[in-house]
């Protein structure tokens, strides 16, 4: 069983993905409160936590924003969720939630499908260096 620790939020995401580990590096810069941890879709903790909620992630190929117990959040809410966060300029990212979220994963599914031919893949998940590494579960 995983417990989402005290005031963190997970990020679920490719971890083969070239524009989802870039996108990881990002959120790791931009996010000044150290809110968020990360686990590859791949990973053990990963498979836990989608498990855990239930999710099936042959339906729900996307990033995945874990918050508290089963509240979750895939693809265009989540990240735009994980952007809200960031505060200053970024708060401007709420605006977009009051479009239908329909219209917004039609946008969100057009680049999920391309993102391997437009970024790239790797063979296997991103290895963090050492400093890090207390932002990922295992």
């Amino acid at each position: 069983m995983i417990d989402l620790p005290k005031n963190k939020k997970i990020i679920l995401f490719d971890g083969v993905c070239n524009l989802c580990n870039n996108s990881v590096i990002k959120v790791i810069k931009n996010d000044k409160k150290n809110t968020f941890l990360f686990a590859a879709l791949q990973s053990k903790s990963g498979n836990k936590i989608i498990s855990k909620l239930g999710i099936d992630i042959a339906k729900t190929d996307s990033i995945i924003l874990w918050e508290k117990e089963n509240s979750y959040d895939v693809k265009s809410t989540a990240v735009l969720k994980i952007m809200n966060n960031f505060g200053g300029f970024w708060s401007f990212t709420k605006l977009f939630l009051i479009l239908p979220e329909s219209f917004r994963n039609l946008i969100y599914d057009f680049i999920a499908k391309n993102r391997y031919q437009w970024f790239g893949k790797k063979e296997s998940c991103m290895m963090p260096t050492a400093e890090l590494k207390t932002k990922f579960l295992d």
